[in-house]
């Protein structure tokens, strides 16, 4: 059976992939998807969710909005990596997908309390709604079957040193989480790095040879382009598409458990994941951390869910 599941993101390339992946792929169930501001500002990462939704003709899934800033600090876009729109590099056409008029965490609240089993929560993003979801609903804890986010590192950073973009734009929202008792599986850069869109990869979209396979081939290019200019890769890692390759099949990611704290005070380490893998600090396991990705099945289920998607997708050009 389908795994039920809520994508949260900030869309964001790899989150639109993610997206993709998601609603592609026949062994999960997306129930939703909901957007937080992280990536750009919450009205982009709306828009964009649209678009994403619009041109993979993903028409039958609710999109709602969340929370326009972190708990605690102002928000900080990465518009260096993912551009002023957040999305930038294609043309999307006007989207046709609409958001509903319900807040993000209602909605998941909602789904929570109506759905027959417990739903998985993806967040490929700051995790302010989750954050929120738990204090404001803390009954739905016991809904949640797991958290298999996209967040944080066992090693550096990539947004300072020591923290990882999505922890570092809403610490306090990440430390609500990793504390909150739902089992939580994190799925940090030292696995999503193992996860590079070579051109190969761009080779595999384009020969899809649909315009859903073209956007994706033009995302991952523009992508590249920043992590090039920014840290020297020569590919990009495909960061969010790891935390739900990891739901459609565990043995995509591998995991061993460990216990996760998140700093919230360093003066240089605000943001770090303290990940403690052979138990030296006594504090008990609260997380699976995942450790190592299978490559090449990983990118062969991505491009299958883009080719099945692309298959039912509106035809015409992808972008205008």
């Amino acid at each position: 059976m389908p795994v039920p599941i809520i994508i949260d993101c900030d869309p964001g390339h790899d989150d639109a992939l993610a997206i993709m992946l998601a609603a592609g792929d026949p062994a999960v169930d997306l129930l939703a998807v909901t957007t937080v501001a992280g990536n750009q500002t919450l009205e982009k990462t709306t828009l964009n969710a649209r678009r994403v939704c619009t041109v993979a003709g993903i028409t039958d899934v609710p999109l709602a909005a969340g929370c326009d800033r972190p708990l605690v600090q102002p928000l900080a876009v990465a518009d260096d990596v993912h551009g002023v729109s957040g999305l930038d590099g294609p043309l999307f056409p006007a989207p046709t997908v609409d958001v509903v008029p319900e807040h993000a965490v209602d909605l998941v609240h909602r789904i929570l309390s109506g759905h027959p089993e417990p739903v998985t929560l993806v967040p490929t993003a700051p995790l302010t709604n989750i954050a929120l979801l738990l204090t404001r609903y803390p009954q739905d804890a016991s809904r949640i079957r797991e958290i298999v986010l996209m967040g944080g590192s066992t090693e550096r950073g990539n947004r300072t040193p020591a923290a990882e973009f999505n922890v570092l734009t809403d610490p306090e929202a990440a430390d609500i989480v990793f504390r909150s008792g739902v089992p939580v599986t994190m799925c940090g850069l030292n696995v999503t790095h193992q996860a590079l869109a070579t051109p190969e990869v761009v080779a595999r979209f384009e020969a899809l040879g649909t315009p859903l396979g073209r956007t994706c081939a033009q995302l991952v290019t523009f992508f590249g382009s920043t992590y090039r200019t920014l840290w020297g890769f020569p590919s990009p890692p495909l960061h969010d598409p790891v935390a739900v390759a990891r739901v459609l099949d565990p043995g995509l990611v591998h995991c061993v458990e460990g216990n996760v704290t998140v700093e919230l005070h360093g003066r240089y380490t605000r943001g770090a994941t303290v990940v403690d893998l052979h138990g030296s600090t006594g504090r008990p396991v609260n997380a699976r951390v995942a450790v190592g990705l299978e490559a090449g099945p990983f990118w062969d289920r991505m491009v299958a869910a883009v080719a099945a998607l692309g298959a039912r997708a509106p035809s015409g050009p992808a972008a205008s």
